[in-house]
C-alpha cells in the first residue's frame, strides 16, 4: 500500500493527468479542469467556507474542503458509505455526483486510493477520446 495522501498530493495527482489545468470556478475558487482552455470542465475544486458545509460537532464552517466529482451517484454513495474513508456529502450536494473531503483528514487514505478517486473524476469530465488514449478504453 502506498503512503498516506497529503494535501499537496491532490495538486500533484491532478497535474499528472493529461490535458489538465488549474483554473477557477464558482467565482474565484481554485479548480482543476479538463481539457485545458475554454471548454474545460471542473473535476476537483477547493471549496470556500459556507453555511451549507458545517462541522456537525463544532458548528463551524469547514475551511479546508475539496470537492471531487464522481462519475455517478453510485460511486458517490460507495465512497460516502464506506466508514473507513474520510469522504462525505452534504444536503447542498443532494442529487449531485460529487464527494467532499477535508484536507486535514486526507491522511486517512492512501495516495493510491486518492489517485484512483481523482482519476475517476477526471475521466468523468474529460473528452471520451482523451480518456481512451490515457486509460485504454
Amino acid at each position: 500500500m502506498s503512503r498516506p495522501v497529503r494535501p499537496e498530493d491532490v495538486d500533484e495527482i491532478c497535474a499528472a493527468l493529461p490535458e489538465t489545468e488549474l483554473g477557477t470556478s464558482w467565482g474565484d475558487r481554485p479548480t482543476w479542469k479538463v481539457p485545458r482552455g475554454d471548454k474545460g470542465k471542473g473535476f476537483v475544486l477547493y471549496r470556500a467556507p459556507g453555511r451549507t458545509a458545517v462541522d456537525p460537532v463544532t458548528g463551524e464552517m469547514y475551511d479546508d474542503l475539496v470537492v471531487i466529482h464522481t462519475p455517478t451517484e453510485v460511486e458517490k454513495h460507495a465512497l460516502v458509505e464506506d466508514a473507513s474513508n474520510p469522504f462525505f456529502t452534504i444536503d447542498h450536494f443532494r442529487g449531485y455526483s460529487a464527494v467532499l473531503v477535508q484536507l486535514s483528514r486526507l491522511g486517512e487514505i492512501s495516495r493510491d486510493e486518492m489517485a484512483e478517486v481523482i482519476t475517476d473524476a477526471w475521466a468523468a469530465k474529460a473528452p471520451k477520446k482523451l480518456v481512451q488514449e490515457h486509460l485504454g478504453g
